[in-house]
């Protein structure tokens, strides 16, 4: 028995384990994070992943789209935005993986837990990006020079509709991310490689899926016959409960 690779491996069950531990998401009210340079990119601290939500069992894949790879779901859904048929046009338009931005966060007053993945969705995302171009912000993430950022988030009753919303403001002073030379170092050294944290699913993977989730009823059809099952498509969209989902991560991801 290699002990060695029972180990590695040991290590590997224990960190995908922990993997919440390496995320933050905003709590309802007030709070402020810094964003900080990524380890494993320093020229860009935003990392665009895109997931696949409604392809059924409540499971979430890991689209091969974010590095540029070959997806058959994503390859589904623009043949059905190019038949020219209304519905199919919808359903592809579902079928598509959803962009979620991610940025490498300290917390405000919880420092010493280290740097966490905040993931935030296209409006945070594109002010964000405003500020950075704007001469007078420039580089938030700058070590001595950066600033920090209030988010503000509030609940669905306090919003007034289902999801919540989120507001951002990045203040004006410019601050270090600490004084203290440790935890500067630990910022630096400890950060998670984000795209090890997550999974990709193989090409037949996402084919079995897609196929299990065209055909429901019989999950032991091979996925060669997806190309044939556009009026299934079609039927599926008349679907409440599928078009439900499928909104509420659209309206979810764009807040």
């Amino acid at each position: 028995m290699d002990i060695n690779a029972i180990k590695s491996k040991l290590a590997t069950l224990q960190s995908t384990s922990s993997n919440k531990d390496n995320f933050w998401k905003p709590e309802p009210g007030k709070q402020v994070v810094r964003i900080v340079p990524y380890k494993h990119n320093k020229d860009n601290p935003f990392i665009e992943l895109f997931f696949h939500y409604n392809l059924g069992n409540n499971k979430t894949y890991l689209s091969p789209a974010s590095f540029g790879r070959p997806d058959p779901v994503q390859e589904f859904s623009q043949k059905l935005k190019s038949t020219g048929n209304k519905d199919e046009w919808i359903q592809g338009k579902r079928l598509e993986p959803k962009m979620r931005t991610f940025a490498p966060v300290i917390v405000r007053g919880r420092e010493s837990e280290g740097v966490k993945f905040w993931g935030f969705g296209k409006t945070v995302y594109q002010e964000l990006l405003g500020v950075i171009a704007d001469p007078d912000y420039g580089d938030i993430t700058d070590a001595t020079n950066g600033r920090d950022i209030g988010i503000d988030r509030q609940t669905p009753a306090e919003a007034g509709n289902q999801y919540g919303k989120t507001t951002v403001r990045v203040k004006p002073n410019m601050t270090p991310i600490t004084e203290d030379a440790d935890l500067l170092k630990k910022v630096f050294d400890n950060q998670s490689n984000l795209t090890e944290l997550y999974t990709e699913p193989t090409y037949d993977e996402l084919k079995e899926a897609l196929q299990n989730y065209l055909n429901p009823s019989d999950e032991t059809e091979t996925a060669e016959s997806t190309t044939t099952t556009t009026e299934k498509v079609a039927e599926k969209t008349e679907t409440a409960k599928t078009a439900d989902v499928s909104d509420a991560f659209d309206e979810l991801f764009n807040t």
